[in-house]
C-alpha cells in the first residue's frame, strides 16, 4: 500500500495540486509528475547543483528534499523564468558570452545566479566565482559562465540608470579581460 499525501503548491505562477507518495523527491516530482525537465538530476547527492530551483525565491536542491516539502510554498523552475518564447537577461547573457556548452549545468547555475544577481546588482569576478562555487560544470572551465554574469549585471546596472534617467553607455564588448 502507498502512502500518499496530497500537497498544493505554487510551480512557475501555476497553481498545482497532487496525491504523492511520501518517499517522491521534488526533482522527480518535478520532472516526472510536472514534466519540467529542465530540473536536471546529476548527482543525486546535492553536491552538483544541476537540480537547482528556486523554492520561496531561495535556491534549494531539489534532489535533497522531498515533495511533499513543498506544500503550501512557491517554486520557480528554469522554465518559469521568463515567458514563453523568451530567453531572461541572464539567460541571453549565458548565449552571448558562452556560459554554456553542453547545457546540463545551466539550469542549475540559472536558478543560483538569479537571487545572486538580485542581492548583489555589481559583484565582482571573485563574489561571481564564490557564488557558483557549489555548481559544477565540466565543460566551461567557469570563465565563460562569470563572464556571462558579468555583462547581465552590467547591463541590469545599465538598464536601471536608464530608468533613473542617469547617463547610461553601451556595455563593454570586452568580457572578462577578452574581446
Amino acid at each position: 500500500m502507498k502512502d500518499l499525501h496530497s500537497i498544493t503548491l505554487t510551480v512557475n505562477n501555476q497553481p498545482v495540486h497532487r496525491d504523492i507518495e511520501s518517499r517522491l523527491l521534488l526533482s522527480d516530482f518535478l520532472r516526472h509528475e510536472l514534466k519540467l525537465t529542465g530540473t536536471h538530476v546529476g548527482c543525486e547527492h546535492g553536491v552538483c547543483g544541476a537540480c537547482t530551483i528556486l523554492y520561496d525565491g531561495a535556491p534549494v536542491r531539489s534532489c535533497l528534499m522531498l515533495a511533499v516539502q513543498a506544500d503550501g510554498h512557491d517554486l520557480t523552475t528554469v522554465e518559469g523564468i521568463a515567458p514563453p518564447g523568451q530567453l531572461h537577461p541572464l539567460q541571453e547573457a549565458f548565449w552571448e558570452a558562452h556560459g554554456l556548452q553542453c547545457g546540463f549545468c545551466t539550469p542549475g547555475f540559472l536558478m543560483t545566479l538569479l537571487p545572486f544577481i538580485e542581492s548583489n546588482p555589481n559583484p565582482s569576478e571573485e563574489d561571481v566565482r564564490e557564488a557558483v562555487s557549489g555548481n559544477l560544470c565540466r565543460c566551461t572551465g567557469y570563465q565563460h559562465i562569470v563572464d556571462a554574469v558579468m555583462l547581465a549585471s552590467e547591463r541590469r546596472s545599465l538598464s536601471q540608470k536608464s530608468l533613473s534617467g542617469e547617463s547610461a553607455s553601451t556595455p563593454s564588448k570586452m568580457i572578462g579581460g577578452r574581446s
